[in-house]
């Protein structure tokens, strides 16, 4: 692939933060962003932020609509690293579980799953009910991998925003996107271990 491609999903659930951020890193990182989110994302974008959608929009390359089940990010020959839904909400993830693939957010997840990329949900609700569990359980299986969106307070965050950062760092990791600012235990902490 001569270009590195992530496709971001946004669902309803709250944390959009995280899937703005997300865009903006990736665009650091020289990473060409497909942007798919849902309704409910963008009813959640002016609960949480004080940005328009055409900003939102804006922080991503190319943005689709979710009925547009025709997009290329819906056939798996279109080239991408993966896809990462941040958040994601629990009707999204179990939509993707059951292979429902009701729009273009359901149905690019399933096509990356069914072409062996990489598939990240930073699952948005608490707490679970074994139904949830079992739904991550199936997905882990199918090979995706759940991220939630947890502090991770070894790096000593001092706002919102180091929290923010420090999740969406540790969830492009698993894309093998290094972005200079994750905080990194054992490295560039001076309470994390070295050697």
């Amino acid at each position: 692939m001569k270009t590195q491609r992530l496709i971001v999903g946004v669902s309803g659930a709250s944390g959009i933060i995280y899937g703005m951020r997300a865009l903006q890193i990736l665009r650091e990182l020289n990473v060409e962003t497909h942007l798919v989110a849902s309704k409910a994302a963008e009813m959640t974008l002016n609960y949480e932020t004080d940005s328009s959608i055409a900003e939102f929009r804006g922080m991503a390359d190319q943005v689709y609509k979710m009925p547009d089940v025709g997009a290329s990010i819906a056939s798996g020959s279109f080239r991408t690293m993966g896809m990462l839904i941040a958040p994601c909400s629990v009707r999204t993830m179990s939509e993707i579980a059951a292979g429902v693939t009701s729009s273009l957010l359901t149905r690019a997840a399933d096509v990356v799953l069914k072409e062996r990329r990489r598939l990240v949900l930073m699952v948005r609700e608490t707490p679970y009910h074994l139904g949830h569990i079992r739904t991550m359980e199936r997905l882990t299986e199918m090979g995706a991998i759940i991220c939630p969106p947890l502090p991770a307070f070894y790096t000593d965050p001092k706002s919102i925003d180091d929290i923010v950062d420090q999740s969406v760092g540790r969830a492009l990791d698993l894309f093998d996107l290094d972005w200079q600012d994750t905080r990194r235990w054992g490295e560039d902490l001076e309470k994390g271990r070295r050697g």
